[in-house]
């Protein structure tokens, strides 16, 4: 059996309330609040981003669970929020951590770990996890850390920004595991789509120039603006490119067309995997655990899944019993009540709630939200005693661009054991909520320094020496517990 025998994460102690953000948007709070489940959204302060996230999350994992980290053979790091486009996220993460648990000792814990990072949107930790099981599986002494860390960001006044969110989760990968075993059987469904994508946008120097002049209301022709550039000593006007290509976190993206995405994926996973392992989804899984874009988004998509899982197994007539049949009526109307339904509502509040609880309080997490969502179930039912010991859990996964994921796993006895200190909501109960200005200025990059004085792995500086300009650099402040 190989599974996850320890879990941790770390979530930005800021946030906005989405009470406050509908306002100033001018969107009813209950469309924000009822009919997706938002609450809060975890705001990443100016010091912080996914490498330190990742690292606090790796510390805590470390730290609270007494892990020798020698004994790690591999950290992997799922995110879409990498710091550049050559050396790993994963790699900031664990000279963090290095640097944080050396502290007068000069020995390098991680020297001989094999780190890397994977990328596909919101699946790339899962896609890590399933590697580093397979990797436990062809040895069951070896041990792997599989982080999820991202920034979700979108545009101000974008149809996205209500559901923005930030953080890391961390699980522990190894035989035997005190949490959770996962099975070896996955259903995969792929197919590429432009849904949700972040592009290297292009700008001609020129143009820019030129524009920038004309709103001056400046008199210039073009070989005057050239005349301008080859004059220039900056070293933005300087660079023998044409072009300016432009990295932006906010992605390009079709809301709708990525859900048909979403749901098309996951139906496509579903029936591979009923291919690799008969199961009745109703029956055999008691919980299912999301990649949540916003905390409802979860009970949304499967909807269809569940009239084709009552159909097969002739449950169906449950619900004609109680709503009629769909030729009874307009098929939109119908769909409606079936959403409404008594018999969809039970199936929604016994099997999916629990895991949307810590998403209402954070926002969008990419490859942490699903991770996330399963330590919501997990502290969910310590916290309110309920016992979720041998009970089965299917995981749906999915990634735009775009894939899905399925597979499932069962909850180990005495699991408590490794969640009840977690003490998950009573954290995010503690956290420091921020105004509209606030957030709008850290959106935009226009304060200088952080909000909050956050003890924990943050940026301490980034590098201006030629030979390393650009490289960031993370230091412990005035380590507490987590």
């Amino acid at each position: 059996m190989v599974g996850i025998d320890a879990i941790s994460y770390y979530v930005p102690q800021l946030y906005l309330s989405i009470e406050d953000l509908a306002k100033l948007r001018n969107i009813e709070y209950a469309k924000l609040n009822k009919g997706l489940g938002l609450h809060r959204m975890a705001v990443p302060d100016m010091n912080e981003d996914a490498a330190s996230f990742a690292a606090n999350a790796l510390l805590r994992l470390i730290r609270d669970n007494n892990i020798n980290p020698k004994e790690i053979g591999r950290v992997y790091l799922g995110t879409e929020s990498a710091l550049d486009a050559s050396k790993p996220t994963a790699t900031y993460a664990i000279e963090a951590v290095e640097d944080a648990l050396q502290n007068d000792s000069q020995e390098r814990l991680f020297s001989n770990c094999d780190v890397v990072d994977m990328t596909f949107a919101c699946i790339g930790a899962v896609d890590a996890l399933q590697n580093c099981l397979d990797w436990v599986r062809a040895n069951p002494s070896r041990k792997a850390v599989v982080i999820a860390s991202d920034v979700s960001k979108y545009e101000l006044n974008s149809t996205g920004e209500y559901t923005q969110g930030a953080g890391a989760v961390a699980v522990l990968v190894t035989a035997n595991p005190s949490i959770l075993t996962i099975d070896d059987q996955w259903g995969i469904g792929t197919k590429s789509e432009g849904d949700f994508f972040k592009p290297r946008r292009t700008f001609t120097k020129n143009a820019i120039l030129e524009d920038l002049v004309a709103n001056l209301d400046l008199r210039y022709s073009k070989e005057q603006v050239e005349e301008l550039l080859n004059a220039s000593n900056s070293e933005f006007w300087t660079d023998p490119s044409k072009k300016y290509e432009l990295f932006k976190e906010e992605p390009v993206f079709d809301g709708q067309f990525s859900n048909q995405c979403y749901s098309d994926r996951i139906t496509e996973a579903f029936a591979h995997f009923q291919k690799e392992t008969a199961v009745n989804y109703l029956e055999d899984w008691q919980h299912l655990v999301f990649h949540l874009p916003y905390a409802y988004h979860g009970r949304r998509i499967i909807y269809r899944n569940w009239i084709d899982w009552l159909n097969n197994s002739g449950k169906i007539e449950n619900l004609y019993a109680e709503i009629g049949h769909p030729e009874e009526s307009d098929p939109k109307q119908w769909k409606r009540s079936a959403v409404k339904s008594e018999l969809y509502k039970e199936f929604i509040n016994s099997k999916i709630a629990p895991s949307e609880l810590a998403s209402s309080e954070i926002g969008n997490m990419y490859t942490a939200s699903i991770f996330m969502s399963l330590l919501s179930l997990l502290a969910n039912s310590v916290d309110h005693d309920i016992d979720l010991g041998n009970e089965t859990i299917g995981f749906i996964a999915y990634g735009s661009g775009s894939k899905s994921k399925v597979f499932q796993g069962q909850v180990v006895d005495n699991y408590q054991n490794k969640i009840k200190e977690i003490k998950l909501f009573e954290a995010l109960n503690s956290r420091k909520g921020i105004d509209i200005e606030t957030y709008e200025a850290i959106h935009t990059s226009a304060l200088d320094q952080q909000v909050a004085q956050n003890e924990a792995i943050t940026i301490s500086h980034v590098e201006t020496d030629e030979n390393i300009r650009g490289l960031r650099k993370y230091k412990l402040q005035s380590w507490t517990k987590l």
